[in-house]
């Protein structure tokens, strides 16, 4: 009931999102942790520059210091321990990208504004930061959850019904599929499949699905060590239960908090990557084309 009030003071007028930016897509969910939103995110900047437009992405910086405010992140390497394990895992996945990071998203459309005012911005989250308004939103839901109680009875952020003002729910509207599960050494190379057993490591939202994914994938898992979501993976006792010779496979999230960890040393490491695509991916871009097109006569 508090949140159905907060929301209609901007439905009804009373109060008025703000739109410094010409165009805000926006990828969010309706639950709190983990249901695959980055690749997702990854996936629509695709999209936009498929239709010949450029991105800069928008994250909340969870957790770290970064996170107050908005602003762009320098260029290179991100250190989690300052600007979140997020937009690090980002910038370690698409290093051109531009970031801005920090939970005040009517900030950060200015600031898109004020430094890539040609740019689409695509907010990773922020679904319910109700005082910026969203030219497109994308929201993720499952279609059948275990538990639909808001917080903290459940993991709603909202009730399911706020998804109705979104333009597209996933997977309902449009459904998604995997198109890569691989797993990166960081010497460089690339593998299909891990052969033996491994051990699993990940501090997200979601681990049993990490667990899931892998299994489906092929992977024999010996043993797992699960920690909560963001967790800077420093403690000196990480790897105190995983046998010295066994492979460990992390998520990207992870793989940028611990890449400069000393005791990596003699251990192997793997990152499983994940990308996903829409289910029809080029109807989807003609759409988000045709959309910007008018938005940008708009503006003009």
């Amino acid at each position: 009931m508090v949140w159905r009030l907060y929301r209609s003071l901007y439905t009804l007028g009373i109060r008025r999102a703000r739109h410094p930016h010409w165009a805000v897509v926006c990828v969010g969910n309706l639950t709190v942790g983990g249901s695959g939103k980055t690749p997702l995110v990854l996936h629509v900047v695709d999209l936009i520059e498929s239709i010949g437009r450029r991105p800069v992405v928008s994250c909340s910086a969870y957790g770290s210091p970064a996170q107050h405010g908005a602003r762009i992140a320098p260029d290179g390497d991100l250190d989690p321990s300052e600007w979140g394990d997020e937009p690090a895992m980002i910038r370690w996945l698409r290093p051109e990208l531009p970031l801005i990071c920090g939970r005040d998203r009517v900030r950060a459309a200015e600031v898109c504004c004020g430094t890539h005012p040609d740019a689409v911005l695509v907010l990773d989250d922020g679904y319910q930061h109700m005082p910026l308004k969203k030219d497109i939103s994308i929201v993720i839901d499952d279609p059948d959850p275990p538990n639909a109680f808001c917080l903290p009875a459940g993991p709603y952020r909202e009730p399911r019904s706020g998804s109705i003002a979104a333009d597209l729910v996933v997977p309902l509207d449009w459904p998604i599929e995997t198109v890569q599960t691989g797993f990166y050494d960081p010497d460089g190379s690339w593998r299909d499949l891990i052969e033996g057993e491994v051990a699993l490591l990940c501090a997200i939202g979601s681990p049993l699905k990490f667990e899931a994914a892998m299994t489906k994938a092929g992977v024999r898992v010996g043993c797992r060590r699960f920690l909560p979501d963001h967790d800077p993976l420093t403690a000196g006792t990480l790897f105190q239960n995983i046998p010295a010779g066994m492979p460990i496979v992390v998520t990207p999230k992870d793989w940028v908090k611990l890449r400069k960890r000393k005791d990596l040393v003699g251990r192997k490491v793997y990152v499983a990557t994940h990308a996903v695509r829409f289910v029809e991916a080029d109807k989807l871009a003609l759409m988000f084309k045709r959309t910007l097109n008018e938005i940008e006569a708009q503006k003009t």
